[in-house]
């Protein structure tokens, strides 16, 4: 089985091409895989499918193996693989779990995608749409953490669940101790994605995210969609903000009642071959 290694913004992937809809995966297979020791190594693995709703479809895993229902870096890299491989051009509609996204496709001096635009759909603070127990919007939602502390968090979906954590300082954030305390917070029965975020200026933020079934990533593209409509519902930026991930940086765009765009890098890095003890993981050696 043939892959490419690619990231858009540091979150990488690994990515399978399977046009012929011949692989089931297993959560082992992908566990195996994304294992930076003994596999290849990603913050999860992205398989090209056959579409119903559009003529390409992105299954994507976390690392852990669980199912996610998109992935805003991963969204960029398929672009980026469809299109330097003459299957799209100019802009496309992918279908994910999170329905169908429209891609934009921006071609470096080589001819080569290297940004990709993606409309990212509409924003929903409906508890029901994360999900998230409780009732009403949670535009500032205390949640206990530990016995004496409390975080203050902005939940909403974008096809999947966030939690937007502002703070002064997201350098001095213990992300990996507070990160899977909200992952796993009983207000979320399918845990959440976690994002922490210091206002730098009305149009820039600067985000550390603690990815659902993962840890702490790069980069996390809906997440970043997340923090630019958290911090306009709360009064902090305006329509566009960049947002500055610790593997780059990502431009946003929203206004209330349209849907976000998102645009930035994606790159490919590597390319090869599954060994035998990986592809007995999916039944095919």
């Amino acid at each position: 089985m043939e892959f490419v290694k690619a990231h858009g913004t540091g979150n990488d992937f690994v990515v399978v091409e399977d046009l012929g809809d011949d692989y089931e995966l297993s959560a082992e297979f992908v566990r195996a895989v994304c294992d930076r020791h003994f596999g290849v190594g990603g913050d999860g693995l992205i398989r090209i499918a056959p579409g119903t709703g559009a003529p390409f479809f992105m299954d994507y895993r976390n690392a852990d193996g669980s199912v996610a229902e998109m992935c805003g870096n991963g969204v960029r890299v398929v672009g980026k693989y469809l299109a330097d491989r003459g299957h799209v051009t100019g802009a496309f509609d992918l279908e994910t779990r999170a329905g169908v996204k429209h891609l934009e496709l921006h071609a470096a001096d080589d001819g080569c995608v290297d940004r990709v635009t993606v409309d990212m759909g509409a924003p929903s603070f409906d508890r029901a749409d994360l999900p998230m127990l409780g009732e009403g919007e949670a535009l500032k939602e205390p949640l206990d953490v530990e016995a004496r502390q409390t975080v203050v968090g902005t939940c909403l979906s974008m096809g999947n669940p966030h939690v937007v954590v502002f703070v002064d300082d997201v350098d001095a954030v213990p992300v990996a101790t507070l990160g899977p305390l909200l992952e796993t917070h009983p207000a979320f029965p399918n845990k959440t994605n976690v994002e922490f975020v210091q206002v730098a200026g009305e149009d820039l933020l600067r985000q550390r995210t603690w990815e659902r079934g993962v840890g702490e990533t790069l980069a996390c593209g809906t997440g970043a969609c997340a923090v630019a409509v958290a911090g306009q519902v709360r009064g902090l930026t305006g329509l566009r903000v960049a947002v500055e991930l610790r593997g780059g940086r990502l431009e946003l765009e929203w206004a209330p009642g349209r849907t976000v765009r998102m645009t930035g890098p994606a790159r490919e890095v590597a390319h090869g071959t599954l060994g035998d003890e990986l592809l007995r993981k999916l039944g095919q050696a």
